[in-house]
């Protein structure tokens, strides 16, 4: 068994610390912007093991935001599939229109090799488990519709492979490399087989979330569009607004407030982006539906906690 040097803000002076995380995600999950929803003070740590080709992480940190854009996933040298399990605190996992939220007792699982963010809405500590997707992917389980799901954990193979994976990580420490091999087989093997009953699960929760799909994916298709209602989103899916609100009605966002978190990470690819260095921040806002610099301006900062000039800043200088 091989572990990675764990890393604590604790030694770190509280006016770096921010900088310091960030660089510290950026390096160990692979290209991963992270914010702090523009908290001033900060602390955090991580502690990471392999079990063969498994990669556990505990994470406990101050509440933050993840990212990663689409020009770091395929930069990325081999694709995982990644799952959060929170011990403490909850997680938002976004990916491919979809999103689902996580806390203590589940799990949720996404791909690396797509672009994707994760919110930690307050003080978190997570197991986060990296698996090689190649060894996952098999013939007859598409993986693309299972990603950005919460799969389970309370009941049956998805609280067998959640306890397997915690105890794991507890453990590998005593681990010769064989058995730390082993294990890592043993949660490919129950993450597989909890990816086979999730695929073949068809219920009334699954319906709800097909149908947040269908919301997701209209908002998707017109996002850049300023003028996407929730009048115009109804009346396209033949639904009432109601109907809208009740399938959102459990999810930490609302409907708006998840059009206009789409938006502001639209313009942070695009301002992160070299290919786009010679636009205005002006330009970027009014392709993405804002109609106001001003209002764009305010709700960037309350979501990233920079100035679109800072987020830029930092994004461009990262990939340099």
């Amino acid at each position: 068994m091989s572990d990675t040097p764990s890393m604590n803000t604790d030694h770190i002076a509280p006016a770096e610390r921010a900088a310091v995380w960030r660089d510290w995600i950026w390096t160990h999950f692979g290209g991963l912007e992270s914010d702090l929803y523009g908290d001033d003070s900060f602390d955090g740590r991580m502690a990471a093991s392999h079990a063969g080709d498994v990669i556990l992480t505990r994470l406990e940190a101050n509440r933050h935001r993840v990212i990663k854009s689409p020009r770091m996933a395929q930069a990325a040298d081999r694709a995982y599939l990644k799952i959060v399990a929170p011990w403490q605190g909850s997680a938002g996992v976004q990916q491919m229109g979809r999103q689902t939220w996580v806390r203590p007792g589940g799990w949720a699982i996404y791909d690396t090799s797509g672009d994707y963010e994760v919110a930690n809405p307050e003080r978190v500590e997570h197991l986060i488990v990296m698996l090689p997707k190649d060894e996952l992917a098999e013939r007859g389980l598409r993986l693309e519709p299972l990603m950005a799901r919460h799969v389970g954990g309370v009941s049956g193979i998805a609280r067998v492979a959640l306890e397997t994976m915690r105890t794991t990580y507890q453990e590998l420490p005593g681990m010769s490399e064989t058995a730390a091999r082993g294990a890592g087989e043993l949660i490919l093997q129950l993450v597989r087989l909890s990816l086979q009953e999730l695929a073949g699960r068809a219920d009334a929760t699954t319906q709800l979330q097909a149908f947040r799909d269908r919301i997701r994916l209209h908002i998707g298709q017109h996002l850049r569009d300023p003028s996407l209602t929730l009048d115009q989103i109804a009346s396209s899916l033949n639904c009432s607004k109601r109907h809208l609100h009740n399938a959102f009605q459990d999810e930490e966002d609302t409907l708006a407030h998840y059009i206009q978190r789409q938006r502001i990470q639209g313009c942070m690819r695009e301002l992160a982006d070299p290919a786009r260095a010679r636009r205005t921040i002006t330009d970027i806002a009014l392709s993405w539906g804002f109609n106001s610099t001003a209002h764009f301006s305010r709700v960037f900062r309350e979501h990233t906690g920079r100035s679109p000039s800072d987020w830029r800043a930092s994004a461009l200088g990262h990939l340099a």
